[in-house]
């Protein structure tokens, strides 16, 4: 069994900074991917940001030069650091991990999703 458990969201002023982290547990026998999702009310969820195992990353050009993601594999979690937080960051944010469990196959976990509001 895995499970992914997020932290790190809430309420933040234009212009602040949230770190959200998305650490994974259980029976796991290696992780390749992982990412941060987010989803606004009305929309689609949408890709943020990804970071391989080797360490490669990709954004959303929406949050290019403001967001950082990262990973500790020692820890099996993966970070998202947000500045410059604009209003329309507002939406749910979930992790989503490529781990292969002990005698499974590769399988795509998600976080239970953690609520991320800019607002003055």
């Amino acid at each position: 069994q895995v499970q992914l458990v997020e932290s790190g969201g809430g309420l933040v002023q234009p212009g602040g900074s949230l770190r959200l982290s998305c650490a994974a547990s259980g029976s796991i026998f290696s992780i390749n991917a992982m990412g941060w999702y987010r989803q606004a009310p009305g929309k689609q969820r949408e890709l943020v940001a990804a970071i391989t195992s080797g360490g490669s990353t990709n954004y959303a050009d929406s949050v290019k030069g403001r967001f950082t993601i990262s990973r500790d594999n020692a820890k099996n979690t993966v970070y998202l650091q947000m500045n410059s937080l604009k209003p329309e960051d507002t939406a749910v944010y979930y992790c989503s991990v490529a781990i292969k469990s002990t005698g499974s196959s590769w399988y795509d976990y998600w976080g239970q999703g953690t609520q991320v509001t800019v607002s003055s």
